[in-house]
């Protein structure tokens, strides 16, 4: 039996777009880093063992965007919830610009740059220094190459059943910055509930999801003006 609704509890699921918005590029758009190197040879484990170094030095490079990155209005505008209501954001995002902006409970299910952890033990993460690039001989306490804590393709997405059942239960969701073309990740989303308030706001999408308000446009602009209509106990129109 499904639990009962909280109309107290919001889920918020953010992708790439809202922090493209703080100036970190994307993987997917038309001028994104898919484009610039080929996904076969910096995220799947066959490209860490054919070549970790390049690996290595592709992901140092995010690290460091990431770290001189800054929230922008619309990471401050879902922390800014929490005043009213119980709030999980699940994230599809490498970065902390959610727990930078204030948010205190964030699940990231493609992992996260400012973490290592061994490339053979999933267990044994580490918080790294952002500013501080992995490199080759730095070794998990088994003696093992440290690797970029990042989910790359053909491996399990981290904190999948949690996230699930964080949607079960909540009365309110909002989907910012994604196109919702990322699987198995997108379909989380299949667990909120019909009778929930749900709002998706995004610049590109194919298809509005079933049950959502769209809202086409910058997040910045967009979520702070929904996240006040629901601290003010109003309904989004």
């Amino acid at each position: 039996m499904k639990p009962e609704i909280n109309p107290n509890k919001i889920v918020v699921f953010t992708g790439a777009g809202i922090s493209a918005e703080s100036g970190l590029q994307t993987f997917r758009d038309s001028n994104g880093l898919w484009n610039n190197v080929d996904v076969a040879d910096v995220a799947t484990p066959e490209a860490w063992e054919a070549n970790p170094q390049f690996v290595l030095d592709f992901y140092n490079k995010r690290r460091k965007e990431a770290f001189e990155a800054s929230p922008n209005p619309a990471h401050y505008a879902v922390a800014k919830l929490e005043e009213k209501y119980e709030v999980v954001v699940i994230t599809q995002n490498v970065d902390d610009l959610h727990e930078r902006a204030g948010s205190s409970k964030v699940i990231h299910v493609h992992g996260l740059l400012k973490n290592a952890r061994s490339s053979v033990n999933d267990a044994l993460l580490y918080l790294y220094d952002q500013g501080k690039p992995i490199q080759m001989g730095d070794l998990c306490e088994e003696e093992s190459q440290l690797r970029p804590d990042i989910v790359w393709f053909g491996e399990q997405i981290h904190h999948y059943e949690t996230a699930r059942k964080q949607l079960v239960a909540a009365g309110k969701v909002l989907v910012v910055g994604t196109s919702l073309s990322v699987f198995p990740a997108a379909d989380i989303l299949k667990k909120a509930r019909y009778n929930a308030e749900k709002i998706i706001v995004t610049k590109q999408i194919d298809k509005r999801p079933a049950g959502f308000k769209l809202f086409r446009g910058n997040a910045s602009s967009l979520v702070p003006s929904i996240v006040d209509d629901w601290l003010n106990g109003q309904s989004v129109s």
